[in-house]
């Protein structure tokens, strides 16, 4: 039986062929790992650019228990009225007062009050509320309560920068367990627990296919490339994989250990 808590946190979800191999291997890989929580950006599950109802509960349907997001969750039709219903959905924290939908949530499960936060950084992407100013508002709003079940605090810092990522990471350290970057579809190796208990990824990666350019046919972007044209850029199909990480904590919500998780 594992020790400690378990939270299993997904990159990017890409199109039908990363909705395809989490429906194929998640439950298994979650039980394998004993992953009390799983979490996994949806934002690029719907063709590869924003999230739909009917892909939301695909990706609910494969053992996710939380929904994040990031910048590409407006793209479709219908957006404002999915992330203002009924499924675990979040998009970024840090829009603008009025924005649909919200930034977080809380679920106890497996013994333990988690608690889901989904930012979004402002360095080479639109310039929205400080996420610093907004993690620090939501954390003391919510203070940790010294009763049972205990708090488990995770971000999903949907960012371009790392710089920004390390900096949010290494300001947040000891408040939360754990804070893992999205958005660049690449896997890092630079995964560490801080020296107050956090543990930090730069980037989770991404479940989608292998032969790409970050989910993207490779035709098609090495055209936009070579050409500088506005080609779409169209998801790749094939062989997929999943990548993530799987963080560990203890019963104050320190982080013990992270394993980089890729499966194909």
């Amino acid at each position: 039986m594992a020790s400690g808590y378990r939270a299993l946190m997904l990159g990017d979800v890409i199109g039908d062929s990363g909705l395809r191999m989490l429906k194929g291997k998640l439950p298994a890989l979650a039980a394998e790992l004993h992953a009390d929580i799983v979490i996994a950006n949806g934002e690029n599950a719907a063709g590869g650019f924003g999230l739909t109802q009917e892909s939301a509960e695909a990706l609910v349907g494969t053992g996710v228990d939380v929904i994040t997001s990031g910048n590409h969750i407006w793209e479709k039709k219908g957006a404002a009225e999915l992330l203002d219903g009924s499924l675990p959905i979040l998009r970024p924290a840090n829009y603008p007062r009025g924005a649909a939908g919200r930034g977080l949530l809380t679920l106890e499960k497996s013994g333990a009050a988690w608690l889901i936060i989904n930012l979004q950084g402002r360095e080479g992407l639109r310039p929205i509320d400080c996420p610093f100013v907004t993690a620090d508002t939501i954390l003391a709003e919510r203070p940790a309560s010294a009763v049972n079940p205990p708090r488990i605090v995770l971000v999903d810092f949907h960012a371009e920068s790392f710089v920004e990522k390390q900096a949010l990471a290494m300001y947040l350290d000891g408040r939360i367990g754990a804070l893992a970057g999205t958005h660049t579809h690449v896997q890092t190796m630079d995964e560490r627990i801080l020296p107050g208990g956090t543990g930090f990824i730069g980037d989770l990666g991404m479940c989608g296919p292998v032969d790409s350019i970050i989910g993207v046919k490779i035709e098609s972007c090495l055209r936009r490339n070579l050409t500088q044209m506005p080609i779409k850029m169209e998801v790749a199909e094939g062989p997929s994989m999943i990548n993530g990480a799987l963080f560990e904590f203890d019963e104050a919500g320190r982080c013990l250990s992270i394993r980089r998780i890729r499966l194909e």
